[in-house]
């Protein structure tokens, strides 16, 4: 059976190889392409007209090539046409281009925000591109309640209130907030669990809530401790925390030591906060900082977040398709898809000089609602602070080699050992999980060369493999995803991780598992996909000695301290965690499950109403149809329709 190789777009895996693939044209071997190239941009610099806007390149499948921004499109498209001093990027991407499309904008600041929305959604070949695309925690303080709550939040900023940030990782926003708490007291529960509370919970009892759900502190003094937040997030910590010495020393000779008490552990959470900001950026305000640094055509990129002159955390960023773009582009062009998902602070400071840094400017200003301004530091704690950033890019930039160069080694000594053509770029593990036949899931997780590929993983929830039979169910879900795999290659569909065929399947297993998973594929016609069953040995209970076993029956080991034994463990165990998340989520669901979700038509509030008026699912079974009637916010109908349900042989 032919089967479609991994690497496409669509796949963020694959994307980095689909798109050396795409590129590996070469000007002398792909002349009557150029030509075929040249004249679809012609053709559509018929229509154009000297406007602002952006266009993208599309390839013969209608793939997004490439994404410009333009400030006049007729004469920036026409630029293509003439060849002559083109790099030999640009003309492998007019070698591919067959079609274009055109969207107009009201400015060119307009059409360079749109660009950076579109690459980051299309993910072009041919544009560089931001790796990270994480979301950005923040601390926000709700404005929606009497008594506002402190919490992190990621994601659309639609809830009214108070948005800090953007924190590096939520750990960072997790301690920020412990140690907020401590020192304002402020809450951070639910709003229902805030109406339900009748005394204060353990929060309180550990001096990280003043308890406002019972009414331990009045509205006024509430609002004193969030206004105090506010300015201590907003960059007057040093007015905040000398107010509080000022109250600590006022108790303390009013002898009232248990207040004095209280302020002092206040003023420790603000000195940890303050302790615990690694980076001095005092009085450097609102700003995000960016310095690149280049290894042999590999750019690292260092950010730190400072607000209010404290700084909130940094992210190294390692953007792909780099080469032959000169570095100040490629600074530009992430930090433009960077301010999409993270509004921008007043001051951006850059390590260089970037190309149309007034287009910029403006852009994000039109992003921020307010100026925005980029700024080269020369002097003083900001020049200090850029020549910091400069240093950790290139430490994070070699820490990054390094690894890659370790996985690249691991995953060479992987294909030897386990006799494969190439180093696998795309592997799926598979596990199942259940308790004697019940509630079995199975589970595929993905790896490629980068690391794990959540957003590829899955379940299967076992349906027709019967009682304690483990082959049977992994049988089950052999079928179930190369069946699916094999039909989607076979009606052309477009490529996304979905449809990419593995390099190799590792199972969570032994020979029976092997087994079960050769056969099932073999009547299935597939034959070239390489699989390894891996299994614990003789000492079950102990990692190290795992047997890796062969479809043709071989086995083979590895030293108990191989550094390519460890990768294949930590392999096996993602998978195994995964399908017993998955398997103990089923079962919760199972043990919370209520007789009463078995009738169709009768929604939460009904049968929260019956469950309420009977007590138990087996009295609203054995109720009369009276006495149905009879209970609160039943209606005659929904009555009739359970004493139906339960009666309808009767």
């Amino acid at each position: 059976m032919s089967r479609t190789k991994a690497g496409s777009p669509h796949d963020p895996r694959g994307a980095e190889r689909f798109n050396e693939e795409r590129a590996a044209y070469t000007v002398a071997s792909a002349q009557p392409d150029l030509e075929a190239g040249i004249a679809a941009i012609r053709e559509t610099v018929k229509t154009l007209r000297p406007v602002p806007g952006v266009y993208r390149m599309l390839d013969a499948r209608g793939d997004v090539l490439y994404v410009g921004k333009a400030r006049a499109l007729k004469n920036r498209v026409a630029n293509y046409t003439q060849v002559t001093g083109l790099t030999n990027r640009t003309l492998r991407m007019i070698s591919q281009t067959r079609g274009m499309e055109i969207v107009t904008t009201n400015s060119e600041a307009e059409a360079l925000l749109l660009e950076a929305q579109l690459v980051k959604r299309f993910r072009p070949p041919f544009n560089v591109h931001l790796r990270d695309d994480k979301s950005f925690p923040f601390i926000l303080l709700r404005a929606e309640h009497d008594y506002p709550r402190i919490m992190k939040h990621r994601g659309a900023r639609r809830a009214k209130g108070n948005y800090y940030g953007p924190f590096a990782s939520a750990g960072s926003v997790n301690t920020t907030i412990n140690a907020l708490q401590k020192l304002f007291l402020l809450r951070s529960c639910t709003d229902s669990f805030f109406e339900r509370r009748d005394r204060p919970c353990l929060l309180y009892q550990i001096k990280r809530c003043s308890a406002p759900c019972v009414g331990r502190i009045s509205a006024e003094d509430y609002a004193s401790l969030v206004r105090e937040a506010k300015d201590f997030l907003g960059g007057k910590s040093n007015q905040v925390q000398q107010e509080l010495e000022a109250q600590m020393q006022q108790a303390a000779e009013d002898l009232d030591f248990e207040t004095a008490a209280i302020l002092r552990d206040r003023l420790r959470a603000a000195t940890f906060i303050q302790g615990s900001q690694a980076i001095n950026a005092q009085g450097v305000g609102d700003a995000d900082v960016f310095a690149l640094a280049n290894r042999n055509g590999t750019i690292g990129i260092q950010s730190f977040f400072i607000r209010g002159g404290q700084n909130w955390g940094h992210r190294a960023f390692f953007p792909s398709q780099t080469k032959e773009v000169d570095d100040a582009q490629v600074l530009a062009d992430i930090i433009l898809q960077f301010y999409e998902e993270v509004p921008p602070p007043p001051t951006v400071l850059v390590d260089r000089e970037l190309p149309e840094t007034e287009l910029i400017e403006a852009a994000l200003s039109e992003l921020a609602g307010r100026k925005v301004q980029l700024s080269v530091p020369q002097r003083g704690e900001r020049r200090k602070l850029m020549q910091q950033a400069a240093r950790n890019a290139v430490e994070a930039l070699d820490r990054r080699l390094a690894e890659t160069g370790t996985k690249a080694k691991l995953n060479r000594e992987l294909a030897e050992f386990l006799e494969l053509d190439a180093p696998p770029e795309r592997i799926e593990i598979y596990d199942n999980s259940h308790i004697q036949g019940a509630k079995a899931v199975g589970a595929m997780v993905v790896a490629g060369p980068e690391g794990f590929l959540k957003n590829q993983y899955r379940k299967f929830n076992i349906r027709e493999a019967q009682s304690n039979d483990d082959f049977a169910m992994m049988r089950e879900v052999m079928q179930r995803r190369f069946r699916k795999l094999a039909d989607d290659s076979e009606e052309g569909k477009k490529d996304s991780h979905e449809t990419q065929w593995p390099d190799l399947v590792l199972i969570d297993g032994g020979k029976g598992q092997m087994s079960a998973v050769r056969d099932t594929l073999e009547e299935m016609g597939i034959e070239d996909v390489p699989l390894i069953a891996i299994a614990k040995g003789p000492d079950h209970g102990r990692e190290g000695r795992e047997v890796f076993h062969f479809p043709d029956g071989r086995e083979k080991t590895l030293p108990v301290n191989s550094p390519l034994l460890f990768h294949l463990q930590r392999l096996r165990d993602e998978v195994h965690r995964y399908v017993i998340g998955a398997h103990r989520a089923k079962r919760s669901r199972a043990i919370t499950a209520s007789p009463l979700d078995e009738i169709p038509g009768i929604g939460p509030a009904r049968k929260r109403a019956l469950l309420l008026h009977f007590g138990t699912a087996s009295k609203v079974r054995a109720a009369a149809l009276e006495d149905l009637q009879r209970a609160p916010g039943v209606s005659d109908a929904v009555a009739r329709k359970v004493y139906d349900f339960y009666h309808a042989g009767g």
